[in-house]
């Protein structure tokens, strides 16, 4: 049987965390960053919390690098 391969492209986009959550980085945050205000970009910082069917598939697309 083949092996199971880990999605390359999702494992540079999410992490796993220690308690198994899927963790992304918030969008809207790469450019124009001077058009935003300052508490919006600060709420940008932060990192969030995949949930539903999309944390299940991008867990099970990264199982095999767990």
């Amino acid at each position: 049987m083949p092996k199971q391969k880990t999605h390359k492209a999702m494992k540079k986009r999410f992490k796993i965390t220690a308690s198994g959550k899927a963790k992304h980085r918030s969008a809207f945050r790469g450019h124009l960053q001077s058009a935003k205000s300052s508490k919006r970009k600060r709420g940008l910082r932060n990192s969030g919390i995949v949930d539903g069917k999309d944390a299940k598939n991008i867990i099970a697309a990264l199982r095999p690098s767990l």
